[in-house]
């Protein structure tokens, strides 16, 4: 079995077969969960309703850095309220920084990042992170709020495009790290440097379906049926077979989300 650590099924792009998506088809194909994960505050509510209609199907609500202009108080009260509102909601996220693109706004992201931290913390909840172009702020923050979680897993390092030793603080941290399509790509060295440096027991599978679809089909829409190509080339790195890999981050999935 395969637990989908992220993807965004609410999407528009699966507007027209999300439905046996979720229903049939990855449960027949092997992933047996899905979290969906909210970016802005429409998709905290349309992934919210997703968890509530499929057995399958947790969320994580929170608001993406590129999102964060418009938020006020009040939406962090309808996340929170959601949240106690139903058991399903297993994560604040996805949260972080994004500086890729030049009109980033530095001092609201990082604000809004540690708004929505406190709000984990207030919900006993990990965190999903992302983060791009933004290490030193990102483990700046993560420094001054985490510590080791040995209970537990503090959250997850999504998407993970850092270097090995980063990857081994965040560990240290108490998160996991999220792989997924860029471990099969001929220019992912550095993300396959990370899957080789770092113990498979902190690693976890994710697609951020719709994109980053992994080889053979890079640049077509992705979903999690795509997550056997992650993990051949994480059994690969790792010289473990595939259903040890599957059987690992299944659990390692189960304990950062609080399934177990």
């Amino acid at each position: 079995m395969i637990f989908e650590t992220h993807a965004h099924y609410d999407d528009r792009k699966f507007a027209s077969d999300m439905d046996a998506l979720l229903s049939s088809e990855l449960i027949r194909a092997g992933v047996d969960k899905v979290m969906n994960v909210a970016s802005d505050m429409g998709s905290v509510d349309t992934t919210n309703a997703l968890s509530l209609k499929y057995e399958n199907v947790y969320a994580a609500l929170g608001v993406h850095p590129s999102e964060i202009k418009e938020l006020t108080e009040a939406d962090m009260k309808h996340i929170r309220d959601l949240t106690l509102g139903n058991k399903k909601i297993r994560a604040i996220g996805e949260i972080g920084f994004d500086y890729h693109y030049e009109d980033y706004d530095k001092r609201t992201q990082e604000k809004w990042f540690i708004r929505q931290i406190e709000l984990s913390k207030e919900l006993k909840l990990p965190i999903v992170v992302h983060s791009r172009d933004a290490a030193a702020d990102t483990m700046r923050v993560i420094s001054e709020y985490y510590t080791g979680n040995e209970s537990g897993v503090n959250g997850v390092i999504h998407c993970f495009s850092y270097s090995a030793e980063e990857a081994l603080k965040y560990i240290d941290l108490g998160f996991v790290i999220g792989v997924g399509g860029v471990v099969t790509y001929k220019n992912g060295k550095k993300l396959k440097d990370v899957v080789t440096a770092i113990p498979l027991e902190k690693i976890v599978l994710e697609t951020d379906c719709p994109y980053l679809s992994p080889e053979p089909h890079r640049g077509e829409r992705n979903s999690s049926l795509n997550l056997p190509f992650v993990v051949q080339a994480i059994a690969e790195l790792k010289n473990v077979s595939a259903k040890e890999v599957e059987k690992i981050t299944y659990d390692n999935a189960l304990r950062l989300y609080g399934l177990l």
